[in-house]
């Protein structure tokens, strides 16, 4: 099994915090395929309390769920902004958003969730940002911004028609602390990212988001910084991790159902969980986004995730990526 990449500070999920049904206040065009949705209580109320690298999931029609970092202001308790590309190759969430939410329609979204906070005190903060890995990073400028901490942020991207909050970001961090990359989609062109992490600042900490071989770069490229200080949120699964990959079978015993399942080598637990007529929250299906995160009483597992620390391997685990290297796996549901 592949191990995660170090994580920031996992804030605990409300359990059983109620959905919110939001109105759609504004949609904007960022940049080449991306759209900002600004969300609102319809009644003017405040929205729950986050702090920046949060996340939502977003209940879509047809039982689509699809989770997204929040990237406005965290102090802002009146509207949460969502910066969604439009995945040409994906599963669908992104077209849904894209094609069929609509100004002042309403939509139904999930309690906020952190997998990606921020450690406080750190002496100085390393922003990283790859494409729509904007969002969080984003949400983190605001908050260092207001605490007038010394931090630094780079944006790459392919090209400044492909940059989201460009122009937010110029506002709000000091041109001296902002600093935009366009490689036009040739590697090396771009940011070097080893040069500019080879030494780590006493007391740095480092936050990066974005894609799949940015991040493997990003991850080379700090591999002698503190661990505890690197902190990184995964959109996707890296392809060297093969998720869901056949494995041998073994048994899950539903603890409050009184039930026993089988699962398969080519089952995931969350599916054989579903085929056994019990339904458990899912969004991404990658170990991403903790949307499946359930507390396990008994057995030895396989974390297949990108969000657990160490200490919550003990206790829980994901259903959608991870297996059992037991026979029998008691989980709490």
């Amino acid at each position: 099994m592949n191990a995660p990449l170090p994580q920031g500070v996992l804030q605990p999920e409300a359990a059983g915090a109620p959905l919110l049904r939001l109105q759609v206040r504004a949609i904007r065009l960022l940049a080449e395929g991306i759209h900002a949705f600004e969300l609102i209580d319809p009644d003017g109320a405040e929205l729950p309390t986050v702090k920046a690298g949060a996340h939502v999931d977003v209940h879509l029609p047809g039982g689509v769920m699809r989770s997204y970092s929040l990237a406005g202001d965290p102090a802002d308790r009146m509207s949460w902004t969502l910066g969604v590309l439009r995945e040409l190759n994906g599963r669908g969430g992104s077209k849904a958003m894209h094609e069929s939410v609509r100004v002042g329609g309403l939509l139904t979204v999930g309690a906020p969730r952190n997998a990606f906070s921020m450690v406080p005190g750190a002496a100085h903060t390393v922003l990283l940002a790859g494409g729509i890995g904007i969002t969080p990073i984003k949400a983190m400028a605001h908050e260092l911004t207001a605490q007038g901490a010394s931090f630094e942020l780079h944006y790459c991207a392919r090209s400044p028609r492909n940059a989201a909050f460009a122009e937010s970001l110029r506002l709000l961090v000091p041109q001296d602390r902002l600093h935009l990359h366009f490689d036009s989609g040739v590697p090396g062109q771009g940011l070097d990212i080893t040069s500019l992490l080879r030494r780590q600042p006493e007391g740095a900490h480092l936050y990066y988001c974005g894609p799949g071989g940015w991040m493997k770069a990003c991850a080379e490229a700090s591999a002698h910084w503190s661990p505890r200080s690197v902190h990184s949120e995964h959109f996707k699964a890296t392809e060297s991790t093969p998720k869901n990959a056949p494995g041998a079978s073994f048994s899950v015993r539903l603890a409050r159902q009184g039930i026993t399942v089988p699962v398969l080598p080519e089952q995931s637990i969350v599916r054989a969980i579903e085929l056994a007529g019990h339904r458990v929250p899912t969004s991404c299906l990658s170990g991403l986004c903790g949307a499946c995160k359930v507390d396990y009483l008994e057995g030895e597992v396989e974390h297949n995730d990108y969000i657990l620390t160490d200490e919550e391997k003990t206790r829980c685990l994901t259903v959608c990526v991870s297996r059992a290297t037991s026979p029998l796996l008691v989980l709490d549901l």
